[in-house]
């Protein structure tokens, strides 16, 4: 076992810390509070409380601080009892082995807040430590969960992540761009980025969460200069097929929600996420404290929302 993770208490994290005192190194990854290096461990401690540790000694190290337990079939992205109904390419015997990049978007529903795209590279000797880590499809998650899980994803997986804020959004939508066509440049985007941030290494597949059939994601893409095609398979609930495309669900939605933050300061209280009535009340709100302007910024503007809290603040203003 070359990757263990240990949930471990403040009090043996401080015990932790002192007994590898003396190996410190310096470690400014995201969620990173302590990091050690022996000649054939490495220990790091996170603000989560997980503490990894990696390298051949791995298992003799993390022994001195609590079980180590055999991996759980259970974690794997898919159980043989259990088959998933997906729509999209056939993928390769044992795929959820192999070392992939997967990517995914969120956003696209919420009436507030940005269009956020991940891809994340899961090599085959992290598999096991993205799972230990809690990784699973972002829609078995919370949002308090997936805040905290994103900063060590990050530590130990090469990343792209995209945020497209309201402003652009709007921009691209005005000037005749489907939202399929945004997603597909966003994704192969993250993709390019992924692949030359890890480059000369490749991936054995690349994963995409499937929102559009492969032709009519690459005629999306006629224009661009750079399209990633090399071994990229497409499937719906891909979340569910690979550790990859689970990492990057929860990454996306780790960025939707940073800018969400960003944007609900702008107003002073949080925005309501989806596009339900409460939705369309909020926007009103907006318009009538703030103007037309403030509202657009924060909004696709192209949502049927708008034209509803529109009736809303003319009924309000008469």
């Amino acid at each position: 076992m070359s990757n263990i993770v240990l949930q471990l208490s403040t009090e043996v994290q401080d015990k932790v810390k002192s007994y590898y005192a003396s190996s410190i190194v310096e470690r400014s990854a995201p969620g990173v509070v302590f990091a050690a290096k022996l000649p054939d461990t490495a220990i790091t401690v996170y603000k989560s409380g997980k503490v990894m540790f990696q390298g051949i000694g791995a298992k003799r190290e993390a022994s001195r601080w609590g079980e180590v337990k055999a991996k759980s079939p259970s974690t794997s992205a898919t159980s043989a009892n259990q088959p998933i109904q997906t729509k999209g390419d056939k993928l390769p015997e044992h795929f959820a082995e192999l070392s992939v990049i997967g990517s995914d978007e969120t956003g696209t529903g919420d009436y507030f807040g940005p269009v956020t795209v991940a891809a994340v590279y899961v090599p085959q000797d992290k598999i096991e430590l993205i799972y230990e880590l809690g990784v699973k499809d972002s829609k078995m998650l919370n949002d308090t969960i997936m805040k905290r899980m994103a900063p060590d994803i990050m530590s130990v997986c090469t990343h792209s992540i995209l945020t497209l804020r309201n402003e652009k959004y709007n921009e691209l939508q005005a000037k005749g761009y489907s939202q399929g066509k945004i997603k597909a440049m966003l994704h192969n985007q993250a993709l390019k980025h992924v692949l030359k941030k890890m480059a000369p290494e490749k991936p054995d597949y690349i994963l995409v969460d499937q929102f559009a059939e492969r032709n009519v994601y690459y005629n999306h893409l006629k224009n661009v200069k750079e399209i990633v095609r090399e071994n990229v398979l497409f499937s719906t609930k891909a979340e569910q097929l690979h550790a990859a495309v689970a990492a990057a669900s929860i990454l996306a939605r780790y960025a939707f929600l940073n800018e969400m933050d960003r944007l609900s300061d702008t107003v002073g209280f949080p925005l309501q996420k989806g596009a339900s009535g409460k939705v369309d009340e909020m926007a009103a709100r907006i318009w009538l404290e703030r103007g037309e302007e403030t509202l657009r910024s924060l909004s696709k503007w192209h949502f049927a929302n708008t034209e509803k809290a529109r009736k809303i603040v003319n009924l309000k203003r008469s």
